[in-house]
């Protein structure tokens, strides 16, 4: 007979447990995807058995919503801050465009097109998704209406502006995914339809892009 007996985990306090499980959902998504979330792969990665994890997080929808939450929200709060440091509208523009069309954030760009796909069945991950799509949203028209206020920038609808230019981010990134070559120098062409979209001179959002300091 195997005396072969399961590990018994580490008793924690409530809050460190949860936030151990919260980190390991949040690993699991960015190295496999949000659809790896589950009881079983978030237990293992803690060492835990399932149903302490169900304990924690009892549905496993708004696990994954709060992950990808989590997870992009960051990487919004970090551009934000960023782009605030920037003081001219056509620097943080172009600034925009170059970091978030570079290739160095598609970890986070697979978190969206997961969450676009998995969102037609999750509800709670849909809302999510609205909602930080209309903060990037609210991020962009915000720079934009600032280059108008500054004579940068010339259009009398920031809101879909916006809209547009973060429609065609997201599009790109969607297809440097597969590592698809379509187009060359993407982030240019790009910055000289904006121009025009924004009203802005010539190349100046390829000129300003340089790193906040």
């Amino acid at each position: 007979m195997s005396t072969t007996q399961r590990k018994r985990a580490v008793r924690k306090a409530p809050g460190e447990r949860a936030s151990e499980i919260s980190e390991a959902a949040r690993n699991i998504a960015l190295e496999q995807g949000l659809g790896s979330i589950t009881l079983r792969n978030v237990a293992a990665r803690v060492g835990v058995a399932s149903g302490l994890v169900a304990h924690y997080q009892p549905n496993v929808e708004e696990l994954v919503a709060s992950t990808f939450t989590g997870i992009v929200a960051a990487e919004t709060a970090e551009v934000q801050a960023a782009v605030d440091r920037i003081p001219s509208a056509p620097g943080q523009l172009a600034y925009l465009l170059d970091t978030l069309l570079d290739g160095s954030r598609l970890d986070v760009t697979a978190i969206w097109v997961d969450a676009w796909t998995m969102g037609r069945r999750n509800e709670a991950l849909a809302e999510c998704v609205r909602d930080q799509m209309d903060a990037w949203q609210a991020m962009l028209q915000g720079v934009v209406e600032a280059g108008v206020a500054a004579h940068d920038f010339e259009t009398s609808d920031a809101a879909s502006v916006a809209w547009q230019i973060l429609g065609m981010i997201d599009g790109l990134n969607a297809q440097a995914l597969v590592r698809w070559d379509g187009v060359k120098e993407r982030g240019v062409h790009i910055a000289r339809a904006v121009e025009g979209m924004v009203g802005a001179a010539r190349g100046s959002l390829q000129q300003q892009g340089s790193s906040p300091g």
